[in-house]
This record gives structure tokens, C-alpha cells and sequence, in this order.
């Protein structure tokens, strides 16, 4: 078993500025470590087979979940069930950088909501 960190593993750019690391990333799990710098957000969306868990490492992070929005700073997180609208996005000065865990792993199974 390998020790990983954002230093080796497979690095992605999503949005115009947002940073995604696979941490792990398996048929039946994916752990990514994402940074959202200031005013950046993803688009509303859901999962139809995915359930998520997104765990806030530093900054605060603005999330919508079904209608309802929570602030979550940093050693806090939320699960958000299969089927459930979500909107993650970044209202501080600050960068946002946060794990998000996927089963099954949420990587084409998005639906604009």
C-alpha cells in the first residue's frame, strides 16, 4: 500500500480555478481533496446513484443541500444522500479546501439539478 498525498496522485482542474486530488479511487470508493479559492463554486447538481460525504480541512464552506443552506467551517461536514440537490461553493476570502467521499464514486453519475 502506497502512502498517498496531493503531491502524487492523479491532479485535476474543474471549474475555471478549482483544484481536485484522487486520493483513493476504486470501483466502489473515491476520496478527492478539492481547493475552491474565493467566489468559486460547482454547478447544482445531484447523484443518482452516489451518496456523498464532504468534510471541510480548512476555510468555510457554503453548502445547499435540498433547499437548505449550511455553513460548515472547518472540522465540520455533511452527508448528502443519493438523489439529494447540492450546491458546494466558496463565499470567503479565504481558500476552501475540504474531502469529499464517494460511493460509489460520483464521477458520471452527475445530473445538472
Amino acid at each position: 500500500m502506497a502512502v498517498v498525498s496531493i503531491k502524487n496522485v492523479e491532479h485535476y482542474i474543474w471549474g475555471e480555478k478549482c483544484d481536485g486530488w484522487h486520493l483513493a479511487k476504486s470501483s466502489g470508493l473515491s476520496v478527492i481533496q478539492e481547493r475552491v479559492p474565493h467566489g468559486c463554486s460547482e454547478v447544482r447538481h445531484y447523484h443518482e446513484r452516489s451518496e456523498q460525504f464532504f468534510y471541510v480541512l480548512s476555510g468555510m464552506a457554503t453548502m445547499e443541500v435540498d433547499g437548505d443552506i449550511s455553513q460548515l467551517p472547518t472540522g465540520t461536514g455533511i452527508h448528502v444522500p443519493a438523489g439529494i440537490a447540492h450546491q458546494l461553493s466558496n463565499q470567503q476570502t479565504e481558500d476552501l479546501v475540504f474531502l469529499v467521499v464517494s460511493t460509489p464514486p460520483s464521477h458520471g453519475d452527475r445530473v445538472i439539478a
